[in-house]
């Protein structure tokens, strides 16, 4: 398959995009020299700060949600690759305010090598910094070998929820605790209909056939064992929600988020027909969707498919959901 991605050199595809995201969103973020961005309203910053780690290529994701009420500092790799703990370091001074810092991580391989050597160094600098890690996608592990579980779209929400608590006054263990509790109730899945290209190298991620379909397909294209002929939107999406309610033991009465997230090719009008048989299943299982998005937050390319998510919701949670927020890519 020949590429075709409007790219000047391959090595400069993650600075350059970055440059051209802080041109286009001056008023909320600055760059800061190895992809830092971080808030623009960061040195007035009298509270728990948010900081993350990733690589490039998601876009909007991760920088996307730099802003008040949610993240605010994302130190960005090349392309599908986790920075460096040396940058990270330098991201973690910029946002230490003398509160202390919640590091969110998304569970693969590369981030978490990262992570867990920049908290490593941590330790021996006197930050103030908590980790928390996001791992909720059902397809390659079971809840009770949750470690061994990708991060997906989750990490968004996770943002959403610590930003707000963190704006709120909230002391860095209470910051901690409000997105754990939010991490430990919420499941990922996600189906792919066609791979993506690897706009540095060329390599198809993922090859399907015509009539194929694979659900459980991860962040970079990485298989889920659940590839099978193509289905209809309304059997789709009732085989993922059904796992999904399964997987968090979701019961009649409670309260869920729900999004849709396309990686990449997706259409809107594909998302809210998913949506559409979401609804209708959830409300004959008397379950209420208290909180919803549906578009784009982690992409993966061209990538067709989405990334189903949801999350248990209590009147905390939905409060911090809820709350005001000023970034590129998500307000409220």
């Amino acid at each position: 398959m020949i590429m075709k991605k409007f790219i000047n050199s391959r090595e400069n595809i993650s600075k350059e995009l970055h440059e051209g995201f802080a041109a286009a969103n001056r008023d909320l973020v600055i760059l800061k020299p190895g992809n830092i961005v971080i808030n623009k309203n960061l040195e007035t910053a009298d509270r728990v700060t948010i900081v993350t780690l990733g690589g490039a290529g998601h876009e909007p994701a991760l920088s996307g949600f730099v802003g008040d009420g949610m993240v605010d500092v994302s130190i960005v790799g090349d392309i599908f690759a986790a920075p460096g703990p040396n940058a990270c370091i330098e991201g973690l001074k910029l946002a230490d305010k003398g509160k202390g810092i919640l590091f969110i991580v998304l569970n693969h391989a590369g981030d978490m090598l990262t992570g867990d050597l920049v908290m490593e160094q941590v330790s021996k600098s006197g930050m103030n910094v908590k980790k928390i890690v996001t791992q909720e996608d059902v397809s390659n592990a079971p809840r009770s070998d949750s470690d061994n579980r990708r991060g997906l779209v989750g990490v968004i929400p996770a943002y959403k929820i610590a930003g707000a608590a963190a704006a709120e006054g909230k002391n860095l263990d209470e910051v901690a605790l409000i997105t754990q509790k939010f991490v430990d109730n919420m499941a990922t899945l996600a189906v792919a209909a066609r791979g993506a290209t690897h706009p540095s190298t060329g390599i198809m991620m993922a090859e399907l056939n015509e009539d194929e379909m694979e659900i459980g397909m991860g962040n970079h294209g990485e298989g889920g064992g659940g590839r099978q002929i193509m289905k209809s939107a309304d059997e789709t999406a009732e085989i993922m929600l059904n796992v999904l309610l399964k997987d968090l033991s979701v019961k009649p009465g409670e309260k869920l988020m729900l999004i849709l997230n396309s990686v990449g090719a997706t259409t809107l009008m594909e998302l809210f027909i998913i949506y559409r048989k979401c609804d209708q299943l959830l409300k004959t299982k008397n379950i209420e969707i208290a909180a919803n998005y549906i578009g784009e937050l982690l992409t993966v390319q061209e990538q067709a498919g989405f990334q189903m998510f949801i999350a248990r919701m209590d009147d905390e949670l939905l409060r911090l959901w809820n709350a005001p927020c000023n970034t590129p890519y998500f307000k409220k």
